[in-house]
C-alpha cells in the first residue's frame, strides 16, 4: 500500500482536500450485488474514505477492495461528465457535447418517430438489476410505450428463481443460511471470491472455519475458497450436475435421506429414485468427473449424516447464469436432507413488494407491440418458466437485422464487455440503428452508443437497493447522496421520467411524479423514514413457511419430477464448443476478488494489487498445469497465442500445479477496450474467446468453457 499511494499522488486528478470539519455519511454500496452498509467520511464536504457500517446487518463494519476504492470512480477520469452525442463512428470516441434539453428532445423524438410508424416493439432495453424503482421505471416505460423487451443482466439468481418456482411453485429468491450450516458442498461457488454478498461471504466463511464446519470447494482450479477449504475437489468441469445427481444416488440408495420430508411433503421421489439409481452409479459418475468414488461417498455420507448441510452452486462470483440441470441437481440434495427452509439450510425468500404503482393506460399502438412478444422468447411455450434471457435477445438481433431492436436503452449494464461471444454482441450492436446508454462512465457500451445520457455516481445519488445476493432475511438498502453531483450529470430515473413527460399523451400520464425524489418516497412509504436514517430496512420477523405451507405445485409438495424438471435433468450436459481432434485443451474462466467483471470495470486501486502471475505490465496470463505444459514444450512466462473456435489472443504462461490437465484459464475482468489508461488494454477479455451454449430447458447461456488450443509459434 505504500507503493500504491506513492504511486497515486503522481495522477493529475487526486483531490487534496483542506484541512476542515470531518462529517460522516451513511449509504448502501451499489458497486455489485451484495447490497453492504457503507460510511464516507468528510472533510470539508470532500468525501475523501468509505468504510463499512458497523452493525450492518450484512456487512458489520466489513468492505471489499471494490467498496473500498468507490472514490476513485467519483472522482477518477473514468466518467462521462455531461450528455455527448456522437458524430464519429461507432467506437471511435468522437463526441459532441449537448444540453440535457437537447438529448432529452432527441431521444424522445427518435422514440416517437419508432412508434408513430407502428414499431413500438422494436424498442429494447438492458439492464443490470431487475429489482427497485430505477428498473421499474424503465420497465414501465417500456410497457405503456408498447415493449416487452425488457432484458435483465443473467446470473447465477436466474436459474435458483427457475428452480425454486418448478420445485417449490413459489416465485422466490433464494436465500442461504450459510452461518449457521454445519457442512457446505459447494459447487465451483467462490465463497470468498465474491458470490453472493461478498463481505457477508467472507465473515460467513471465518464462522465456517471457527466452528469446524466441513467444507468441500468441487471444482477443477484452485480458487481461494479451495485453499481455505477443508476439502478440494478436483472436478472435470461441467460435470458437476452428474456428481450431484452420483450424491442423491449413494444417500438414497443407502437410506440416509430424510424420510419425514421425502415421505410427508415431496411427490414424485420415486421416478427421482429410478433416474439416479440407473443413470448415476458412482462407477458412471467417477468416469464422467474424475472424482474417485470413494471421495464420492465420502461426501454422500457426511453431507447426508450432517446436522445442518447445505449445497450451493453458481461458478465463482455466479455473474453467469449456468445451466438447469447443475443447479436443480444441486437443490435435489438439499431436498433429500431434509435442508429446505430451514437453518443452515436453503431458504426461499419474497421478492421485494413494495412498488405498488397504479397500473398505467395503454393504447392501441402499445397493445399491438406487446402482442408481438418477446424477442427472446423468455415466457414463451418453449421457455415458460424463465423470465429474462439476454443471450437469446442478443443473439436473435445478430442474426437478423430486420428483427432486431431499432432502438436499445442500455441502463446498469456492460454487455459489450460482459456477455461472452463478444463478436455477437458487436453484431448485434451493429444491426440496432439507435443505442442509448445511461452509463456514469465510459466503459464499453457506452463508447458504442449513439447518445450518453450519465447517470449520478451511486455516491451522488438516491435509489432503493432490494438485496437479493443469498441473505437470509429480506433486506432493503437505500444508496443516497454523501456529496454534491461532480458533473453535469443527472438520475436516470428524472432522465426517465423527462423522456416520458416530452412524449406527452398516455406516457406522459403514466409518470405522476415530479421527479425521481418523489417516486421513491411515495414508493417507500412506510420504510422511508427508518430508510432515509439508517440506510437499512430489514425484516426482522421474516421466517421460510414450514413445509406444509411452502409448496405452490400443483401437489401442494416440493416437486421432485415436475415436467420441466424431468426435462432438464434428463437431458445431457452442455458440451464446449469445438472438436476435440483441433482443440486438445479447454478453457475456462475464474473469478477472483481483486478483478471486478461486471458493469462496473476495476478502480486503479484494484487493478494495482492484481497479482504479477495474472497480469504483468499490459500481458495477461493463462493459468496451465506443469504435465500440460511439459507436453506442449512451453515454459513459465512464456508468451503464446490461445486459440478458441471463436477468437485467439496473445497471453504468457503461468505454470500452476492447482488446476487439472489438459485445462487452461483466464480470470475475468481484464482485457477491457475503454475506461482509462489505468485499465484499458490490459490482459485479455476471456468474453472475446468464449462462445454460447444455450441450455434447452431453460433458455439461457449453459457454456462453462470452450474448447483452445496454444501454439508457440
Amino acid at each position: 500500500m505504500d507503493d500504491a499511494s506513492i504511486w497515486s499522488q503522481n495522477w493529475a486528478w487526486t483531490p487534496v482536500p483542506a484541512d476542515g470539519a470531518v462529517t460522516y455519511e451513511n449509504s448502501t454500496c451499489t458497486l455489485c450485488p451484495g447490497g453492504c452498509g457503507i460510511t464516507v467520511r468528510k472533510v470539508e464536504g470532500r468525501a475523501v474514505k468509505i468504510e463499512g457500517t458497523k452493525g450492518h446487518p450484512v456487512n458489520d463494519g466489513g468492505i471489499c477492495i471494490l467498496g473500498l476504492s468507490g472514490l476513485q470512480l467519483l472522482y477518477g477520469p473514468t466518467r462521462v461528465a455531461s450528455p455527448l452525442k456522437r458524430i464519429g463512428e461507432r467506437g471511435d470516441g468522437k463526441w459532441q457535447k449537448i444540453t440535457w434539453d437537447q438529448a432529452i428532445s432527441e431521444v424522445s423524438a427518435k422514440l416517437a418517430e419508432v412508434r408513430a410508424a407502428g414499431n413500438s416493439h422494436a424498442l429494447g432495453a438492458i439492464t443490470g438489476p431487475d429489482r427497485g424503482t430505477v428498473s421499474g421505471l424503465l420497465e414501465r416505460f417500456l410497457l405503456v410505450y408498447g415493449s416487452a423487451n425488457f432484458v435483465r443482466t443473467p446470473t447465477m439468481m436466474d436459474n435458483f428463481e427457475h428452480v425454486l418456482y418448478l420445485t417449490q411453485g413459489v416465485e422466490a429468491t433464494a436465500g442461504f443460511d450459510i452461518e449457521n450450516a454445519d457442512l457446505v458442498l459447494s459447487f465451483g461457488s467462490g465463497i470468498i471470491e465474491g458470490w453472493g454478498s461478498p463481505v457477508r461471504m467472507f465473515k460467513a466463511n471465518a464462522r465456517l472455519v471457527e466452528n469446524g464446519a466441513d467444507v468441500f470447494q468441487i471444482e477443477s482450479r484452485l480458487s481461494n475458497t479451495a485453499a481455505k477449504s477443508k476439502h478440494w475437489v478436483p472436478i472435470n468441469p461441467g460435470t458437476e450436475a452428474d456428481l450431484a445427481l452420483g450424491l442423491a444416488h449413494i444417500i438414497i440408495g443407502k437410506g440416509l435421506f430424510d424420510y419425514n420430508f421425502v415421505s410427508t411433503h415431496a411427490h414424485g421421489f420415486e421416478a427421482f429414485k429410478q433416474l439416479v439409481q440407473t443413470r448415476y452409479t458412482p462407477a458412471v459418475v467417477s468416469e464422467k468427473t474424475g472424482v474417485a468414488p470413494g471421495k464420492i461417498e465420502e461426501m454422500a455420507v457426511k453431507f447426508a449424516r450432517a446436522a445442518k448441510p447445505l449445497a450451493i452452486c453458481g461458478r465463482g462470483k455466479g455473474s453467469a447464469p449456468g445451466g438447469l440441470k447443475e443447479f436443480l441437481a444441486v437443490h435435489m440434495l438439499n431436498a433429500l436432507a431434509g435442508s429446505v427452509n430451514r437453518q443452515g439450510g436453503v431458504l426461499q425468500m419474497p421478492p421485494p413488494d413494495y412498488i405498488r404503482w397504479t397500473e398505467p393506460v395503454t393504447d392501441e399502438l402499445a397493445a399491438e407491440g406487446l402482442r408481438k412478444g418477446r424477442l427472446d422468447g423468455a415466457g414463451s411455450d418453449q421457455f415458460p418458466s424463465s423470465r429474462h434471457l439476454l443471450n437469446r435477445f442478443i443473439a436473435a438481433a445478430a442474426e437478423d437485422a430486420t428483427a432486431a431492436p431499432q432502438v436499445l436503452l442500455v441502463a446498469g449494464a456492460n454487455p459489450y464487455y460482459t456477455f461472452p461471444g463478444t463478436q455477437v454482441v458487436k453484431k448485434a450492436f451493429d444491426n440496432i440503428p439507435y443505442i442509448v446508454s445511461f452509463s456514469s462512465y465510459m466503459d464499453e457500451t457506452a463508447m458504442n452508443a449513439d447518445i450518453i445520457l450519465p447517470n449520478h455516481v451511486n455516491l451522488e445519488r438516491y435509489e432503493d437497493v432490494p438485496v437479493i445476493a443469498g441473505l437470509s432475511k429480506p433486506v432493503v438498502g437505500l444508496s443516497k447522496p454523501v456529496v454534491a453531483p461532480q458533473l453535469n450529470t443527472r438520475h436516470i430515473g428524472d432522465t426517465i421520467i423527462r423522456i416520458a413527460k416530452a412524449m406527452g399523451g398516455h406516457i406522459a400520464g403514466a409518470f405522476e411524479w415530479d421527479d425521481y425524489q418523489a417516486c421513491l418516497e411515495e414508493t417507500l412509504s412506510d420504510k422511508w423514514d427508518a430508510l432515509s436514517g439508517s440506510c437499512i430496512w430489514v425484516d426482522d420477523a421474516y421466517a421460510p413457511p414450514a413445509p406444509d405451507q411452502a409448496f405452490n405445485t400443483y401437489s401442494s409438495k416440493f416437486e421432485f419430477n415436475a415436467g420441466q424438471t424431468q426435462k432438464a435433468l434428463n437431458a445431457d450436459n452442455p458440451l464446449p464448443e469445438g472438436n476435440t481432434a483441433e482443440y486438445t485443451l479447454t478453457l475456462i474462466p475464474f473469478d477472483a476478488m481483486r478483478l471486478a467483471n461486471g458493469y462496473i470495470g476495476n478502480p486503479p486501486f484494484m487493478t494495482k494489487i492484481v497479482a504479477d502471475t495474472v497480469m504483468k505490465r499490459k500481458d495477461g496470463f493463462i493459468e496451465i498445469n506443469p504435465v500440460t505444459a511439459g507436453k506442449l514444450g512451453v515454459k513459465q512466462g512464456q508468451r503464446v497465442t490461445l486459440s478458441t473456435p471463436v477468437g485467439e489472443a496473445k497471453v504468457r504462461v503461468n505454470i500452476f500445479e492447482g488446476i487439472k490437465p489438459d485445462i487452461v484459464a483466464i480470470p475475468r475482468g481484464l482485457g477491457h477496450t475503454a475506461y482509462d489508461e489505468y485499465l484499458a488494454g490490459k490482459g485479455v477479455n476471456v468474453n472475446e474467446l468464449l462462445g454460447t451454449v444455450e441450455d434447452p430447458a431453460s433458455g439461457h447461456d449453459a457454456a462453462w468453457g470452450i474448447r483452445a488450443k496454444l501454439t508457440t509459434a
